[in-house]
């Protein structure tokens, strides 16, 4: 019988066995990784330099390619470094830092999402009122609240999670290091608090949902009765990159943690992992600026302003 006192590491579920898969899974990850910190370093910097960007959207368009960036750095180099050096061991203090900041992202990836529903929300269904509800102050104030709304969820969860006492070995069934894997280890009654603070947490995102849903129900109301078609590929083009964002941020999240135990496989259950915390940081930056002709463009200029420097 062991504690967490006396767990030195973790080891964390290894992505292949042998070395040909596990090289391969080292270039997939590395690949991924190089396009979303690519994409979002692109969004970031073109929204930062941009003056005619300097707008609410585009700010808390900025937000969620800042939360993406942390999310993949968080727990694709870990994952790399295990693959090259057929590795498992992650420190208990790495362990806690990168759960941490894994729910610190992830959260505040999905108060950013709530919180761009009602951009496009008033954008759509109250624009003579854009100016009062959004202005400059009312978006940093919001975007504040997001991140220490996640900030303060993540510290919360994270020093519960790492107070319980553990018993059942150190071997997590995850790539990287979640609270769920860590709870199995757990021997302690008092798990039951970690399980009151995620049953907080979960009230939290269904209140996020129904806005979000709700917003949606409004939005698509008001673009019914928008009488040109010109009007209603603006307001689309607008809302669509958002809510396939949301879905997909949703969909992939929610499956993982709330799918029938006897769906439940080791190979399932990595791949939806790798779906749900891998492949929306790359994939986001491209859902957003596929529709969106300002942002394409000042990508490309910022693009060519770099090649010209050089």
């Amino acid at each position: 019988m062991s504690n967490s006192s006396s767990i030195s590491h973790f080891l964390l579920l290894a992505l292949a066995d042998t070395r040909q898969l596990q090289l391969l899974h080292f270039c997939l990850l590395l690949g991924i990784s190089l396009a979303a910190l690519l994409a979002n370093s692109l969004i970031i910097s073109a929204v930062a330099c941009s003056h005619h960007l300097h707008t609410p959207m585009f700010f808390f368009l900025l937000n969620p390619a800042l939360s993406d960036l942390g999310m993949i750095c968080t727990t694709v180099p870990k994952a790399m470094h295990n693959s090259l050096w057929d590795t498992r061991d992650i420190s208990y203090t790495g362990c806690a830092t990168q759960l941490f900041f894994f729910v610190f992202f992830i959260g505040a990836e999905f108060y950013l999402l709530t919180i761009m529903c009602y951009d496009r929300y008033v954008s759509i269904c109250k624009p003579l009122h854009y100016g009062t509800l959004l202005g400059s102050r009312a978006c940093a104030h919001m975007a504040a609240a997001a991140w220490a709304s996640a900030f303060l969820n993540a510290l919360l969860h994270t020093a519960n999670t790492f107070s319980l006492p553990l018993c059942h070995g150190n071997a997590l069934g995850q790539f990287f290091c979640e609270i769920p894997q860590i709870l199995k280890l757990s021997c302690s009654q008092s798990n039951f608090r970690e399980l009151g603070l995620i049953a907080v947490s979960v009230c939290l995102v269904f209140g996020c949902l129904v806005f979000i849903v709700f917003s949606y129900v409004q939005i698509f109301r008001a673009v019914l009765r928008i009488p040109s078609e010109q009007g209603w590929h603006k307001a689309f083009s607008t809302c669509l990159p958002h809510l396939a964002v949301v879905t997909l941020f949703i969909s992939t999240s929610f499956f993982t943690y709330l799918k029938p135990p006897s769906m439940s496989s080791p190979s399932l259950d990595l791949a939806l992992s790798v779906l749900y915390s891998v492949v929306p940081p790359a994939l986001n930056p491209l859902i957003y600026s596929l529709r969106n002709q300002e942002l394409k463009a000042a990508v490309w200029r910022l693009m060519m302003g770099l090649y010209h420097k050089q």
